[in-house]
């Protein structure tokens, strides 16, 4: 948060023989003045889209997302300080209409919002070279989840020119351009890979990311003032019991799916509610629930046992990405590497 410069008051006078009473305090300019507070709105505003996205009520996030954009378009310039801030606002907005082809954020109409979040994300990626795993995680989530949300609303070609714009020639972005092209050709949106790296778990990643700014900003000063206000005021039990109500009208930002005219989904709804790759190792199991049983090949288990020498044992979901595999899921390598360890050990 940035503070008022110079916190103790000017000095008033100069070398004159006035004198002026210790109390006094000089005003401070009125554009430093406006500067200041901008900052503690900017930060407020971004701790309350934090707070709402991470909870997932799309009627509060709404307003605060006009108030962090008005602050944003008002900026000459984004201060050093503020660009995590900036970056962070207009990811999350972009995010939260992840799912909606018909927004544009850019002026070139072919690029959908999470595209743009990407370039966002990209930018905050450049400011935390510490989060290299994390970023690289939520990186590759919201690649996948462009194609998906292109192949769920019907759209095959787009789907294709997206794919197109997204990856580059280099080795490291291959397999998965590899694999995502093979499912665009498919034309199945619901295929394991899809739904293994879902928007639930985009969301849920980028949920696990917010609560470290939010614990930063709570010394912003307007939310510590307002609390203090809330307190002197006994209003938290009010602010409790609407938070209650509130929870009827509980949207989450990250489902609200048009899906295309026609369109009709062929998985049940649990293949929508995978929240991290540990959940969805765990469960699974209900995306194979009903399909037949594939024999494994002896090229699937090469490819196994390279991504094993690549990630190590335990890293199902980043093997299942980065192999040539023939409609797994992280749980069926997990099953068939127990299987040729047994046939190994005679």
């Amino acid at each position: 948060m940035a503070g008022v410069a110079g916190s103790s008051p000017a000095e008033a006078g100069g070398g004159g023989g006035s004198s002026s009473s210790s109390s006094t305090t000089a005003a401070p300019p009125p554009a430093e003045a406006e500067a200041v507070a901008a900052d503690w709105m900017l930060e407020f505003a971004c701790y309350c889209l934090c707070r709402h996205f991470g909870e997932g009520r799309a009627a509060p996030f709404r307003p605060w997302r006009a108030v962090a954009q008005a602050l944003i378009d008002g900026l000459s310039k984004i201060p050093t300080h503020q660009k995590k801030t900036v970056y962070l606002c207009q990811l999350l907005i972009r995010i939260a209409e992840g799912k909606n082809l018909e927004c544009h954020f850019e002026n070139h109409e072919r690029m959908s919002p999470l595209e743009s979040a990407l370039s966002f994300w990209t930018l905050l990626e450049r400011e935390e070279i510490k989060l290299e795993k994390l970023h690289g995680d939520i990186c590759r989530l919201i690649q996948i989840q462009i194609v998906a949300v292109h192949m769920e609303n019907g759209y095959f070609k787009e789907a294709a020119e997206v794919l197109e714009r997204l990856f580059t020639d280099s080795e490291s972005d291959k397999p998965l351009r590899v694999k995502l092209a093979s499912i665009i050709k498919r034309k199945d949106p619901y295929v394991p890979l899809l739904q293994t790296f879902s928007y639930d778990l985009l969301t849920s990643k980028i949920k696990s990311y917010i609560e470290p700014f939010m614990k930063r900003t709570e010394t912003n000063f307007l939310i510590q003032a307002a609390t203090k206000h809330v307190e002197s005021k006994g209003l938290g039990a009010t602010a409790l019991q609407n938070k209650t109500v509130n929870e009827n009208d509980k949207r989450n930002l990250e489902t609200n799916q048009r899906p295309h005219p026609g369109w009709k989904p062929r998985v049940s709804s649990v293949l929508q509610s995978l929240n991290s790759l540990q959940n969805v190792e765990k469960h699974g199991d209900a995306l194979a629930c009903g399909r037949r049983r594939q024999r494994w090949t002896y090229k699937e288990d090469m490819e196994l046992k390279s991504g094993i020498r690549e990630f190590g044992v335990g890293n199902w979901a980043k093997i299942l990405v980065h192999g040539d595999f023939n409609n797994r899921t992280s749980v069926m390598l997990k099953d068939r590497w127990r299987t040729l360890c047994r046939i190994e050990q005679g």
